[in-house]
């Protein structure tokens, strides 16, 4: 069982710890790593199959979901890491059957694995700000604020956050829970919106001619936070003594999609015409989607706020996409 400590979690001598990252190859899991590994601590980057990993970061193979608990728990906390970090998950592309293991079936086969560890570790969650209820313009969303996401993906994330607050107000797992606002910057997936638009925006600059961009409409006004602003947040978390709660991480301002989109083509210096397409009488008449979160928790409680600018954000993104060919 674990007790109400407030003093930050202590790391081994010399101020490095070992850091395992679940998910640690993809998207939001790389940007992690990256953060931990500029402190020069010990990274291992966990990923169902073996994939690249930068120097600096170790690379290891292994389907949560297939290990049997004792031997999952016995690869995550050897060499007795200071934290485990859960960024793995899906969304885009990904069906609803995918993200019920992806987002609720991987977590529990994760506690599963961390009750039969010899020592205990701090179990970092990265949930979603999807997992509320949809939000009212001019209403940010905040750690009060009621959960009865209407997505499947909302639905299976707040099913793996549940698992990991029971589990911690057990005493199971010294665990807390960071609910993810949008994140922008290299590495976006090319399902996700950003991705989407960068990778035309680049096929159309190699081709030599404007880009024709065709979405959905864009009526949305979301909170975006910069993918190394979200990294540095997880940081914050794996120090800090609070445990068995949730805490908001965004930007802390609700941002036009279309504003975004229209900021990343001028990051691009590619012309390009968005077309969107008509939505159906029934979505038409529904109120635009607003999300903005209040982060005032995270400021307070682990001392973290954002520090980067969507402009930083998405001229990463464009810049770390291969150039065309000269």
């Amino acid at each position: 069982m674990f007790g109400n400590a407030t003093d930050q979690h202590d790391t081994p001598e010399g101020g490095h710890a070992r850091v395992v990252v679940l998910g640690g190859t993809g998207f939001v899991g790389r940007h992690v790593c990256a953060a931990f590994r500029n402190e020069h601590n010990d990274v291992i980057a966990v990923s169902r199959h073996a994939s690249p990993v930068p120097p600096g970061t170790r690379a290891l193979a292994l389907d949560l979901c297939a290990t049997p608990p004792e031997e999952l728990g016995r690869a995550l906390t050897d060499g007795r890491p200071s934290v485990v970090v859960n960024a793995a998950g899906a969304v885009w592309a990904a069906s609803e059957a995918q993200m019920a293991v992806a987002n609720a079936e991987l977590v529990r086969c994760l506690l599963d694995g961390l009750r039969t560890a010899a020592a205990p570790v701090r179990l970092v969650h990265l949930g979603s700000v999807n997992e509320y209820a949809p939000a009212h313009a001019g209403r940010p969303v905040h750690e009060s604020t009621p959960t009865h996401p209407t997505t499947a993906y909302g639905q299976t994330k707040l099913r793996g956050t549940d698992l990991v607050l029971d589990a911690a107000r057990r005493g199971d797992v010294d665990a807390l829970v960071l609910r993810m606002a949008n994140i922008a910057g290299p590495g976006s997936p090319a399902a996700s919106l950003l991705g989407r638009v960068a990778h035309r925006l680049r096929l159309a600059a190699r081709e030599g001619r404007a880009a024709e961009i065709r979405l959905t409409p864009l009526r949305a006004a979301r909170d975006f936070v910069d993918a190394t602003d979200a990294a540095a947040a997880v940081r914050a978390a794996a120090r800090s003594a609070a445990r068995a709660r949730v805490v908001n991480i965004g930007s802390g301002r609700a941002v036009a999609v279309r504003s975004l989109v229209e900021l990343l083509i001028k990051v691009s210096g590619v012309p390009a015409e968005i077309m969107e397409q008509p939505l159906p009488e029934s979505a038409a008449a529904t109120p635009p989607e607003f999300l903005e979160v209040d982060i005032r928790l995270a400021r307070d409680l682990l001392g973290w706020t954002p520090r980067r600018s969507l402009e930083d954000a998405v001229a990463d993104l464009w810049q770390d996409l291969p150039a065309p060919p000269a």
